[in-house]
């Protein structure tokens, strides 16, 4: 049995989206700089797209600038910051994915500006008494701090943060890359200045993505070129992925409540079926439903002499799993994420991420091999 629990890494496409993107590919080929009728075609199957995202998340088209994933808009909206809106101090968090960590960290050492990270507690949760007393030193500051953590699921207070920054001027980006899709956004109540989308962590395609920049900023090219994206982003964009990034959403807020009580209940199966059998089991992060993100579950699992063979045998039983974020896969060195809440590095410790396709029958397979490879292999 194949079974994938790695969804915070990349979902499986959506046969909806494929379908959605197969008649792009193969009949609107036209540049959507051309004026001719076939790039006028494309153009508006890209305008079409950014209007239905725009409606899901109750803002302006033109507040949706499309970009190839998450990093790129990560990058973008710092850069933007610091270039254009003055931004003097960038306030993140050591726990962060390193699209905002090492942008934020290249900018300091090329403008020479000043970075802090926000005290964090056991649970990766910010320490928002700690952010106050940042955002009143001295310089225009930018707060980058992502809604769910993608490694430990843990969910940051948006509406608090931004009320933070708002009494002290400062500029607010979330990397909403892991709760875009499954959780709704209205634009008009959250007052956010950024946040960062990729299609390919709600059953889009790889290669989408989009930054919503809130209209009274200002937004910097990161590649120049041509005037595509109203002169934001330079080169021909990537059509059929757009549409597959808007098909993509469509398919996830038609009935989010769903998509949410279900998969909840695979992960509240998972931790109770697993704590029943080892007696006690550390989660990392938020172990509140309301303060987690229901799509990822991070396990410490109990000491184990053979903790480096766990995800290299749950592979071998078919199980698709990690011990982090997939973008640092063949790292020398174990999760910043983990390391910077202080978990036992010791244990084995495994994420596992679901999705609206994962059933019931694929949890109980991993969990009962789970059981097989602590008895018979790990012992």
């Amino acid at each position: 049995m194949k079974v994938y629990l790695d969804n915070a890494a990349t979902t499986p496409l959506a046969p909806e989206v494929l379908e959605a993107m197969i008649p792009v590919l193969r009949d609107d080929f036209g540049n959507p700089s051309s004026a001719h009728a076939f790039g006028r075609k494309t153009k508006a199957l890209i305008e079409t797209s950014r209007r239905s995202i725009a409606k899901h998340l109750n803002c302006q088209s033109s507040e949706i600038i499309f970009t190839s994933g998450g990093t790129e808009a990560d990058n973008m909206a710092l850069c933007s910051a610091v270039e254009l809106e003055g931004a003097e101090h960038i306030i993140t968090s050591r726990i962060e994915h390193h699209a905002v960590g090492h942008t934020a960290e290249s900018i300091k050492a090329k403008k020479n500006i000043r970075v802090s990270y926000v005290a964090l507690d056991s649970k990766g949760n910010a320490q928002l008494d700690d952010l106050k007393q940042l955002l009143q030193e001295d310089g225009k500051a930018i707060v980058s701090l992502m809604h769910a953590n993608n490694e430990i699921a843990t969910l940051l207070p948006l509406k608090e943060v931004s009320t933070l920054c708002r009494k002290y001027n400062a500029l607010f980006h979330s990397d909403t890359v892991q709760t875009m899709g499954h959780y709704p956004f209205d634009m008009s109540e959250l007052d956010i200045d950024y946040i960062t989308c990729a299609a390919h962590k709600f059953h889009g395609p790889k290669g989408a993505g989009f930054l919503y920049v809130k209209n009274k900023n200002k937004v910097e090219s990161l590649i120049h070129g041509g005037s595509q994206e109203r002169g934001l982003r330079g080169g021909t964009e990537n059509v059929y992925g757009i549409v597959g990034l808007a098909k993509a959403m469509d398919l996830a807020y038609e009935d989010v409540a769903s998509h949410h009580a279900h998969v909840q209940g695979l992960k509240d199966q998972m931790i109770s079926e697993l704590t029943s059998h080892f007696g006690t089991l550390d989660i990392h992060g938020e172990s509140d439903p309301s303060k987690a993100l229901y799509t990822v579950l991070n396990i410490c699992f109990p000491h184990t002499d053979k903790a480096g063979m766990l995800l290299f045998t749950l592979d071998l039983k078919g199980i698709a799993v990690s011990g982090g974020s997939a973008c640092s896969s063949g790292a020398s060195v174990g999760s910043h994420v983990l390391t910077g809440i202080g978990a036992d590095m010791t244990r084995p410790n495994v994420r596992f991420s679901f999705s609206r396709y994962t059933t019931k029958e694929e949890v109980d397979y991993a969990i009962e091999q789970i059981k097989v490879i602590f008895e018979k292999t790990l012992a």
